[in-house]
């Protein structure tokens, strides 16, 4: 389990949380929607190591996280996934794969990417073509499956779909769903397309300015008719 409590963060001496409070669960979708500038990537990038906390704390399973450094954090199963820049688009599929398993032993490293491969087979036949030559879709696939060649036990994702056509876009979070349950990972999941989120999401959190205004489950947010309509555009019968 990952718990945020009290969450105070930002960059430099840039506050951008107040005070936000979050627990996400194995198996489960955490989604966090808000408008734009509510500091849903700041959240991630805080419990990433990548934010800087001036007060409150991150946990996972009881460890306290947010003391310790990108790497440790990165190390002790949290896989953060940017919305941009998060593969190396001048290397090939198979260089990236190995840019993933730095911290793979060399004898479990054949098997991590066979499991990758299995997860995204339309992968297998771009492995030695240069990333930067893949789709917007292919290339979030590339992404995912470096993260968790890892075996991370929390996925974070910002904004996978951005700049998607709307099937692949689809794709992409029904493949974020699939994962969640069949390997059991705490996922969080940013995404601009809110009522779709929710839709395949299991408990909720918006961000407003900042805070926190709502937390519950994702039906509950998607039939709440006065918070979808002013934050999230949603249109509630």
């Amino acid at each position: 389990m990952l718990q945020v409590s009290d969450l105070h963060s930002g960059y430099g001496k840039l506050q951008i949380l107040n005070g936000v409070s979050l627990r996400a669960n194995p198996g489960r979708i955490t989604v966090v929607v808000g408008p734009n500038g509510s500091g849903k990537s700041t959240l991630l990038k805080s419990i990433a190591g990548i934010a800087t906390i001036f007060q409150g704390k991150v946990e996972l399973d009881g460890v306290l996280l947010s003391k310790r450094s990108a790497t440790d954090i990165a190390r002790s199963g949290i896989a953060y996934l940017p919305q941009t820049e998060n593969i190396f688009t001048n290397l090939t599929v198979k260089e990236n794969f190995r840019m993933a398993g730095y911290t793979v032993k060399e004898d479990d490293y054949p098997s991590r990417v066979k499991a990758a491969l299995e997860l995204f087979p339309q992968l297998s036949r771009y492995l030695d073509t240069k990333s930067a030559n893949l789709s917007g879709g292919e290339r979030q696939m590339v992404a995912m499956a470096m993260a968790l060649m890892r075996k991370p036990t929390v996925v974070m994702f910002d904004e996978p779909t951005a700049n998607l056509a709307p099937k692949v876009a689809t794709q992409v979070l029904e493949t974020i769903a699939s994962i969640t349950k069949t390997m059991d990972l705490t996922t969080i999941l940013v995404e601009q397309n809110a009522k779709r989120a929710l839709e395949i999401g299991t408990d909720a959190f918006l961000l407003v300015s900042g805070k926190t205004v709502f937390s519950g489950t994702c039906r509950e947010l998607l039939e709440h008719k006065e918070l979808g309509r002013l934050y999230l555009g949603l249109q509630v019968a």
